[in-house]
């Protein structure tokens, strides 16, 4: 088969991507990875082979422009709390967010540009990362099959489902659809019309924990993550046993890609000054910053790969990126999270539940409680337990090298091309 991956320009929602793509590249199907051209080099480092299409996308122009403080809480309310919202909320949420972000990811050279190229190569299978409905376009035009692929918790997806139970209360020519509008005037572009499998998918690929995971009535294909952290090579000190107890402190890379410094200001170590433990701090120093600013017991590195230090240490700090969450889940590190932006609540709620983590949201955060947090993460044996059944369920999920025979069953089944 012919499976092209789709994704806008944003490394960790394409790094959970690659070890499906890799898994049927070595079944033997011919896979590509299309996305824009600020990501091509990160596609070709992970082996693959990258198509390149239309522009970049603009997000970090958009945000800069958006002066709406609130607009961030607003979205997490949204995919947090979509059941206890009405129909004005949601239609806020759905409206101001396909129009910031769905659509800037999605910028319309990139997609028309991807209808062109799937109509020249013809995939049998799209596979598209969850925001990138530019992939759902093309293989709708196209007749390819189309699965979407997560990250994190679908959320989105609950949000719409709770928004349009609202939409069908009221009348028909009140019944204003954002993303809906959106992906109607896009498929118009090509020739075709909307149905809700371009919003949702034909099926979903699901790497999320099985007792994680949020049953929306969708067709699921679980499948395990596997951490990818992208190109890397390790240091000696990786590899020796740590003197003290070691934790990780990290925001992750996507912030920093934008902006050039991460969301956890060097200076919050201090909370941790005088506690017997190793700290090692991925963090880059923000404006007014340095790494003079740490307490003694850290080391601030620029970048160390999740998937090599997290197994030497006995807890991890984060604020709640995805990839992050998943590594640690995966070798059954203990986490603090401390979350506010979009998926981040549900996910450090489901992890709290598993009981392998502790979730600090950031509007109640003081550094006394997250040294206290700390403390209570390395102290109380609970949360190596838990940490350890969650890493169980983790693995009892099928490897992508397992599902390669459900997805080539379900490609034959959906697909209306050849």
């Amino acid at each position: 088969m012919r499976i092209l991956f789709v994704t806008h320009a944003e490394k960790t929602h394409f790094f959970s991507m690659v070890p499906l793509a890799w898994a049927l590249r070595t079944a033997g199907h011919e896979v590509r990875i299309a996305t824009q051209p600020d990501m091509a080099r990160a596609v070709t480092e992970a082996g693959l082979t990258a198509v390149p299409l239309g522009s970049d996308h603009r997000w970090k122009q958009v945000m800069e422009a958006n002066q709406d403080e609130g607009w961030p809480a607003r979205v997490a309310e949204a995919v947090t709390h979509s059941a206890d919202l009405g129909h004005d909320e949601l239609l806020r949420f759905f409206d101001e967010t396909t129009t910031r972000y769905f659509r800037t990811v999605n910028n319309d050279e990139f997609l028309d540009a991807l209808v062109d190229y799937s109509r020249q190569w013809k995939p049998d299978l799209i596979v598209w990362e969850q925001f990138t409905w530019a992939g759902a376009v093309a293989a709708h035009v196209t007749g390819a099959a189309h699965a979407r692929m997560l990250w994190g918790a679908d959320v989105v997806t609950r949000s719409r489902n709770d928004f349009l139970a609202h939409l069908a209360e009221r009348p028909q020519d009140q019944r204003v659809d954002p993303l809906r509008d959106w992906l109607t005037e896009a498929l118009a572009r090509h020739g075709a019309a909307y149905d809700e499998t371009v919003a949702n998918g034909q099926w979903t690929i699901d790497p999320t924990p099985p007792s994680h995971r949020i049953d929306n009535g969708l067709p699921v294909v679980g499948v395990r993550y596997v951490p990818y952290n992208g190109q890397a090579e390790l240091d000696d000190w990786l590899a020796a046993e740590p003197a003290r107890t070691r934790v990780a402190v990290t925001a992750g890379i996507s912030v920093r890609g934008y902006f050039g410094f991460d969301m956890f200001g060097i200076g919050a170590l201090q909370a941790f000054a005088g506690l017997d433990i190793e700290l090692i701090a991925t963090l880059r120093p923000g404006p007014g910053e340095s790494v003079d600013m740490a307490p003694r017991n850290a080391t601030v590195v620029d970048f160390v790969p999740m998937h090599a230090l997290l197994p030497t240490c006995s807890a991890v700090i984060h604020i709640g990126g995805a990839g992050v969450q998943s590594t640690a889940a995966y070798y059954g590190v203990p986490q603090l999270i401390l979350p506010g932006l979009w998926d981040t609540l549900v996910r450090g709620e489901l992890l709290e539940r598993s009981g392998a983590g502790i979730s600090l949201p950031v509007d109640q955060l003081t550094p006394e409680r997250v040294r206290d947090s700390l403390v209570r993460l390395l102290e109380d044996p609970a949360f190596r337990e838990g940490a350890a059944a969650l890493r169980e369920d983790v693995l009892s999920a099928p490897s992508p090298n397992e599902v390669v025979p459900v997805l080539e069953e379900l490609t034959a089944r959906h697909r209306t091309t050849g």
